[in-house]
């Protein structure tokens, strides 16, 4: 599941690094929590919690139907 998650991860970071931001994946829990931390321009973003949502977290469900959750580690 873990490298599912980093290959829609490594799909994703070029929109968010055009917008001068990144994604670091830190960890997928049992439980399907996958655990990120948004970096550079996403960090302090006032749209950084809908782009995690509606964004990462959204593709990430629709590509690996384990995944529950996702989480951004500030």
């Amino acid at each position: 599941m873990k490298q599912k998650i980093e290959e829609v991860i490594d799909a994703i970071r070029p929109n968010l690094q055009a917008d001068g931001g990144d994604i670091e994946l830190v960890e997928v829990t049992d439980d399907g929590t996958v655990k990120v931390r948004l970096q550079g321009a996403c960090r302090g973003c006032p749209g950084a919690a809908m782009t995690l949502k509606m964004g990462v977290e959204r593709l990430l469900r629709e590509k690996v139907p384990e995944v529950k959750a996702v989480e951004n580690l500030v």
